[in-house]
């Protein structure tokens, strides 16, 4: 079956989300996918192609580095939380040099992680990302440790304070980290 918007209006299920990422992989068009689909001004469009793309590995998601830029912009401004979510989550598996870092997105990114009424999801990958950045510059992760030291622990799951435990301790938080 072919991805049409019309298919991608649909509301459909993981296993709707690991058909569209099969019919994407065989065509081995990840970045056509993606800019013909995800920044479509129709919310449950971009949706349900962030959800399929979500499912490809990260060797199949580097095709979209050269677009990293257009998904840190689509994160940032939409109003839809699923769509941000997902965006960030691909985001949070290409690469992210020096020279890609955005204090748009880091400022973003910090204060998303510290938003309490934030989905907790949005929060930890925002944790991860301003981390990411800042771990370029000493004098940001300074900022980084005592945003993250402010924090009322008691508004934030568990999966959020271990992340910012695990900061605060200085170790590795994803495999990003542990190439360093």
């Amino acid at each position: 079956m072919a991805i049409t918007i019309e298919r991608l209006r649909q509301t459909f299920s993981e296993g709707g989300a690991q058909e569209i990422y099969r019919e994407i992989k065989s065509e081995r068009n990840f970045l056509g996918f993606a800019r013909q689909y995800v920044f479509d001004g129709d919310c449950m469009v971009a949706r349900s192609a962030l959800w399929g793309l979500t499912k490809a590995s990260v060797d199949e998601l580097s095709e979209l580095q050269v677009i990293l830029n257009n998904l840190i912009d689509l994160a940032m401004r939409t109003e839809n939380s699923t769509v941000r979510r997902l965006t960030l989550n691909i985001i949070e598996r290409l690469e992210m040099n020096e020279e890609d870092l955005r204090t748009d997105f880091l400022d973003f990114c910090l204060e998303h992680m510290i938003r309490v009424k934030e989905y907790p999801s949005i929060q930890a990958v925002c944790m991860k990302l301003a981390y990411r950045m800042c771990a370029f510059y000493p004098e940001l992760m300074g900022e980084l440790k005592r945003t993250i030291e402010g924090m009322d622990i008691s508004f934030y799951t568990p999966a959020v304070k271990g992340l910012r435990n695990k900061i605060l301790m200085g170790k590795p938080i994803d495999k990003w980290m542990k190439k360093k």
